[in-house]
């Protein structure tokens, strides 16, 4: 009999993660007050959009989600149907953008001055654009590309994509095997160059993958969203983590579990937003003080 409790809680603490978060909770425990008030601070967020249908999507898969602060909307990549879709806050579809010449989009990030791009996770090439107010299709023959390198990757190649305005930069998070967060210098000049990729430096980080990335602003802290490990992860500017989010129903106000997440983005009033396979939509806020 104690063997079977045994068994029963090692298989229970590798279905529900708990192995990837004792360390987590530990360190987000032993965090100065005055360094959770200068963070993001996931554990003071709760859902408040769950599991909301993205309609005419149902049958694309989403994957990567990004906020462009100039229209105050959403954008997120469909890998089926190579798709670029253009979201509320609320979750309602206002655009539907073709893309043409690209094969397994999975990341997409806004940048400074209206430029966007796109991570093409098979053909491991990393577009770059500006999106017009009434493009409805975009080709990737017309725009610069680059190559990630990684030929061996497959599926298991890069999906997150973040953009650092500090460092002028794009944080891109190789998927799997293995693991890891490379930095991607960008200048705006001449069109859009790049310059080398470069690996960041990483201690175990208690994730299992990396499926999307977003960088707030305010702190220059990094969201790093984990499908596998269903937590969402913020990391400061030195790599370290700092607080999570777990995606487990009954957690954080969730109904339901979020079973495949696969993009996240934060607005400039700190909400933040995901993005699930096939496509749902969810957002987490912080509760306003009550006044009184």
């Amino acid at each position: 009999m104690a063997g079977f409790t045994l068994m029963t809680g090692a298989v229970l603490a590798h279905t529900q993660h708990w192995d990837d978060r004792a360390l987590l909770w530990w360190q987000e425990g032993r965090t100065p007050l005055v360094e959770r008030l200068a963070s993001v601070w996931l554990p003071g967020y709760r859902a408040v959009i769950q599991a909301k249908v993205l309609t005419g999507l149902e049958k694309d898969e989403t994957s990567g989600l990004t906020y462009n602060a100039l229209t105050g909307t959403l954008f997120t990549v469909t890998g089926k149907n190579p798709l670029l879709v253009e979201l509320s806050r609320k979750g309602e579809v206002l655009r539907r953008i073709e893309l043409k010449g690209f094969a397994d989009p999975e990341g997409v990030e806004m940048m400074d001055n209206g430029r966007m791009a796109i991570v093409d996770e098979r053909r491991r090439q990393l577009t770059t654009f500006i999106l017009g107010d009434d493009d409805l299709e975009l080709d990737a023959a017309n725009f610069p590309g680059f190559d990630l390198g990684f030929a061996d990757a497959g599926n298991k190649g890069f999906e997150g994509l973040g953009w650092d305005s500090r460092s002028q930069s794009l944080l891109l998070g190789k998927e799997r095997g293995p693991l890891g967060l490379f930095s991607l210098p960008f200048s705006d000049e001449d069109g859009g160059g790049v310059g080398v990729l470069q690996p960041l430096s990483l201690d175990s980080l208690g994730i299992r993958d990396i499926s999307s990335l977003s960088v707030d602003e305010r702190s220059g802290h990094t969201l790093v969203l984990s499908d596998e490990s269903r937590l969402l992860l913020e990391l400061d500017r030195a790599g370290q983590p700092v607080s999570f989010l777990s995606l487990n129903a009954g957690l954080n106000g969730l109904d339901s579990g979020i079973e495949q997440a696969e993009g996240v983005a934060m607005d400039e009033d700190g909400n933040i937003y995901i993005v699930a396979e096939p496509n749902l939509f969810y957002v987490f806020s912080k509760p306003v003080p009550d006044a009184g």
